[in-house]
């Protein structure tokens, strides 16, 4: 399995989720909605789901493996970060600019 694209779409509002994503897999198929997550920890990531006639949400589509899923989530917090960084960098270019 190889993960050929990455999407990150950042949340404006405040809280816990900070992106929601979408991720390509050998060309063919595409999972969205995955969830970039502030937690206690850090940053983790939320498959997408759905709320049961019970109340609890149950994921729609996951990875079978912890390594999988790990490797989902490092592919996806590396190109959020990235994303993150250079919207820093083009902040701070902006207001070096504006300062001369």
């Amino acid at each position: 399995m190889n993960i050929t694209d990455v999407r990150v779409r950042k949340v404006a509002k405040d809280g816990k989720m900070k992106a929601v994503v979408s991720i390509t897999i050998d060309d063919e198929f595409v999972v969205h909605d995955i969830k970039v997550i502030e937690g206690e920890k850090g940053l983790f990531i939320a498959m997408p789901s759905r709320k049961a006639s019970d109340g609890e949400y149950r994921d729609i589509a996951h990875p079978i493996n912890s390594e999988t899923r790990n490797e989902i989530q490092d592919i996806i917090l590396r190109k959020y970060e990235e994303m993150i960084a250079q919207e820093e960098a083009e902040a701070e270019a902006a207001t070096y600019s504006m300062d001369y």
